[in-house]
């Protein structure tokens, strides 16, 4: 009986096998999912590739080394690395090099403990729960703290290390943070340098990305710009993208929600009946209401997720 994507006479149809794998469809879920990004979309497709033609050389029996699977995401909040680990993830299933494909999320505060005794057993719940698929962590030079000599992250550290090696044929890291701190953390941590092979830098958005963003959500959430409100959310974002804090999609979204919390009030205040239209519509003042468009505006001055006001 002839593999997946062989056929009767011992050709191997690549268009099949790939078709079978799904990577066109987990691919275009990544272009809805996600604007902008060409750069990060064509490197997963070229990753997507290497493992297809991998797996299909396993199963002809060519002698082939299995590829190094660990990841580095790196660039800053809001650009899509925890969206494309999920996709990475399924794609690594239905390719057959992890069992379930499902994608668990850690920070420091899940792998490392507070005293002697602790670190051990929350690294090995995490790890047993990324079992048979992806761990992401996220801000991971955060796991190394050199300057603290009673510090554990350095147990959790050799814990990962040991699972990425010995568990690498049925489990997945993807480090993922700013690049300069994880270029930093890679040449304290060799260690994680020489079992991560693909490193993609996902780069900020520009700012007509940045307002297709904006449009995408607001038309999810049925509501809508006029003419005006348009240009001043277009205005909103020339400002905050100089500020502090500034993380990409995340403060888009931010941002959308402080605005619709303003075009509530507002509604409310005003009073009486509404058309379907003004109960939909944000209006230029939601949007010139925000601090950014004060003058003199300092650096504690924004809040975008908790950090300093939009």
């Amino acid at each position: 009986m002839a593999e997946p994507g062989q056929t009767p006479s011992g050709m191997i149809d690549l268009d099949e096998a790939y078709r079978e794998a799904k990577i066109d469809l987990l691919l275009d879920e990544l272009n809805r999912d996600l604007v902008g990004l060409v750069p990060v979309k064509t490197r997963i497709r070229e990753i997507a590739a290497l493992l297809l033609v991998a797996r299909l050389r396993e199963r002809a029996g060519l002698d082939t080394g299995r590829p190094s699977l660990h990841m580095s995401f790196t660039g800053r909040p809001g650009t899509g690395k925890t969206t494309v680990a999920m996709r990475m993830a399924k794609i690594l299933h239905h390719l057959g090099y992890v069992r379930k494909g499902h994608l668990v999320v850690a920070t420091r505060d899940d792998l490392v403990g507070q005293y002697v005794g602790h670190t051990a057993p929350k690294t090995k719940e995490m790890l047993k729960k990324a079992m048979g698929g992806v761990l992401f962590i996220d801000e991971a030079y955060y796991l190394y703290r050199p300057e603290n000599e009673r510090d554990y992250g350095q147990e959790a550290i050799e814990m990962l290390l040991q699972a990425m090696e010995n568990q690498r044929d049925d489990f997945v890291v993807i480090l993922a943070g700013y690049r300069e701190r994880m270029d930093t953390f890679f040449q304290a941590n060799p260690g994680f340098h020489s079992r991560v092979a693909q490193h993609i830098d996902f780069p900020d958005y520009s700012l007509p990305e940045l307002m297709e963003i904006a449009e995408l959500m607001v038309g999810q959430q049925r509501y809508s710009f006029d003419e005006s409100s348009r240009q001043a959310f277009q205005e909103y974002l020339v400002h905050r993208v100089e500020q502090p804090h500034f993380a990409n999609a995340r403060s888009v979204r931010n941002a959308l929600d402080r605005i619709k919390l303003r075009q509530a009030n507002r509604l409310v205040r005003q009073g009486g009946s509404i058309s379907l239209d003004e109960l939909t519509r944000i209006d230029e003042a939601d949007i010139r209401a925000s601090r950014v468009f004060t003058s003199g505006i300092g650096a504690g001055h924004t809040t975008d997720g908790g950090l300093p006001t939009t």
